[in-house]
């Protein structure tokens, strides 16, 4: 098992470039506090599940920190919204923080909800 800081990072969705979205940090919170950890999702990432418990825990899942090899991206896509065709929607205020890799080579994606005004809000 990891500790937060031996997590792994593969940014590939970053690496498509600006066409796919837009580099963009959270808005920290003033006061991040953990309400509640899933283990679950702890074991998918190798993530030790006592990590929970580090005050850095919070703090880089809420946005107010970020991993040094992280790269926060809101992400663009196109679709149909409300019966028409729109060339450029979005995560609103979604924010990809980046992708993590686990000793089983899979990629798991680390996404915040409400970080922050993005160029897709």
């Amino acid at each position: 098992m990891k500790t937060l800081t031996q997590l792994t990072f593969d940014n590939r969705f970053a690496r498509l470039g600006d066409t796919f979205s837009t580099e963009v940090s959270p808005q920290p919170l003033s006061d991040p506090r953990l309400v509640v950890a899933s283990e679950a999702a702890m074991a998918l990432l190798d993530l030790d599940p006592t990590e929970a418990e580090q005050p850095l825990f919070a703090e880089l899942f809420s946005g107010h920190k970020i991993w040094s090899t992280a790269e926060p991206r809101a992400m663009v896509y196109s679709g149909h919204q409300f019966g028409s065709y729109n060339p450029q929607l979005g995560d609103g205020r979604g924010l990809l923080l980046g992708e993590v890799i686990n000793e089983a080579g899979e990629h798991w994606d680390l996404h915040l909800k409400g970080a922050g005004k993005t160029p897709y809000s």
